[in-house]
């Protein structure tokens, strides 16, 4: 997953907006999702994963992966082979890298101040 040349991998962000009405759709296809988040990827390991909420706080409409990986590309290939994009279920699919901050595995625990 990383490099010679970069052995920290970098973070992206994956975030897959629901197409309106896609909820159906969503259900019917989790599992595999689920079972296909769980597997074993090459190049891309997932860190953290979620679906996006409505305001109801219960109804699925999106996705949200953070995944670590060597270069876009290899972030690119694994979105697009994701069972949910396969199905229709998103209207958009965005990534982005990812500067992880607090709680990163690549650096010193930094404390939050409360307010």
């Amino acid at each position: 997953m990383t490099s010679a040349d970069n052995p920290v991998p970098m973070y992206f962000m994956v975030i897959g907006t629901d197409k309106p009405d896609a909820l159906p759709l969503r259900v019917a296809t989790r599992a595999r999702h689920r079972d296909w988040l769980r597997g074993s990827h090459e190049r891309v390991a997932v860190v953290a994963s979620g679906a996006s909420l409505e305001r109801d706080s219960t109804t699925m409409n999106g996705s949200l992966l953070v995944v670590a990986a060597s270069c876009y590309e290899d972030v690119l290939a694994f979105a697009q082979a994701d069972p949910y994009a396969h199905a229709g279920v998103f209207e958009s699919v965005e990534i982005r890298r990812w500067d992880w901050t607090f709680g990163s595995p690549n650096g010193p625990t930094a404390s939050v101040n409360p307010i």
